[in-house]
């Protein structure tokens, strides 16, 4: 059966704990992730669609920074508690949330693809204003534009990609300037990785 991007928050409130169960703890991420701290300017780091926050968040926050998790599935948002019980975590769509404050870091590692590509422009507006002043953001994509679908526990899902170009001119637009765009980065298991830091509206620069 083909997977629609709207059967992604009941997949995963489905198999969440299956899943959470088998996803790979060597944290093959580690790299990306030291990137991502080290372009931080504070500790504060909002985890948007943080799944169980096992291994990432839990990185994160053994790395020093102060995690807080978002996730749309009740199922995830129960086992990022049980993973970090200290650190918040809000049920909430990466679309429309608004938590009323903002944080040195975002990270949306491999969930904002699973959102239709006009979804993602509203999540990234989202994540935009979530931003503190020089606040880091990593996320992943596809390498180009157009759709995939992976498996969830044997279950079809959905994943949209923007082209980079248009990705690098959303990031500008909400006062990002993108500092690395890695496709298919063979450090990261072959995971494309955006890492952008905020400097204010209406500024820019290039990919490196």
């Amino acid at each position: 059966m083909t997977a629609r991007p709207e059967d992604i928050l009941p997949t995963y409130e489905r198999v969440g704990r299956a899943f959470a169960k088998d996803r790979l703890k060597d944290l093959f991420e580690k790299p990306a992730l030291d990137r991502f701290i080290a372009a931080l300017p504070g500790p504060r780091v909002l985890d948007v669609g943080c799944g169980s926050g096992d291994p990432i968040a839990l990185y994160l926050a053994q790395s020093g920074c102060a995690v807080t998790g978002l996730d749309g599935a009740r199922t995830m948002v129960e086992l990022f508690r049980e993973t970090l019980p200290a650190a918040p975590c809000h049920h909430g769509d990466m679309r429309t949330f608004d938590l009323g404050e903002q944080f040195d870091g975002i990270l949306a590692f491999n969930s904002l693809f699973h959102l239709t590509v006009e979804d993602q422009r509203a999540a990234l507006e989202r994540m935009a204003a979530h931003a503190g002043p020089g606040a880091a953001l990593m996320f992943t994509s596809g390498p180009d534009a157009g759709e995939a679908f992976g498996h969830v526990d044997g279950v079809a899902v959905y994943h949209a990609s923007l082209a980079p170009a248009d990705y690098c001119a959303l990031l500008l637009e909400h006062g990002f300037q993108t500092l690395s765009f890695r496709p298919n980065d063979p450090e990261c298991r072959e995971h494309t990785l955006w890492l952008a830091k905020r400097i204010g509206e209406g500024a820019g620069g290039a990919a490196g």
